[in-house]
């Protein structure tokens, strides 16, 4: 379960709406300038991000978006499952058929190993929260709030 795109895009938006100042809205132009990125999927990333209850968007000048609860409260799996929803039970990692359980997956050691893997990308996705992340956890870029002080 490697994030892909949208997902990336989805974490970045988290991350620059936790370390935002509190009252301070983030806007997709400010994203999609800051990690590179065409600003209509960024505002894309943010509408499902507000359907699934994890942003807050406020329209018009001034406006913006905002996490919808703490940072402290929302973890990375959170995020990356509004985008990346867990497999079903029964599903084969390996097969790429949807819905379909596999026939002998006691005899695929393979999939056991992907289905462990997996297992460990989703317990620590689900350790670290989007703080951390915005804290400065592993990432190599400072987020936006660090320079709202000079824009201001």
């Amino acid at each position: 379960m490697i994030p892909g795109k949208s997902t990336r895009y989805a974490l970045y938006a988290a991350i620059e709406m936790a370390a935002a100042p509190a009252d301070a809205q983030v806007t997709a132009a400010q994203v999609a300038q800051r990690y590179g990125i065409p600003v209509t999927v960024v505002a894309k990333v943010f509408q499902q991000l507000v359907r699934a209850g994890i942003a807050v968007g406020t329209r018009g000048t001034g406006g913006g978006y905002q996490l919808a609860r703490r940072a402290s409260e929302l973890t990375m799996l959170e995020v990356i499952e509004v985008f990346q929803p867990a497999r079903p039970v029964g599903d084969c990692s390996l097969r790429g058929h949807p819905g379909r359980p596999c026939r002998d997956s006691r005899a695929c050691r393979l999939r056991t190993v992907f289905d462990e893997v997996d297992e460990q990308l989703r317990n620590t996705f689900a350790s670290i929260t989007v703080e951390t992340l915005a804290c400065g956890g592993r990432m190599g870029t400072a987020p936006l709030a660090n320079t709202f002080a000079t824009t201001l």
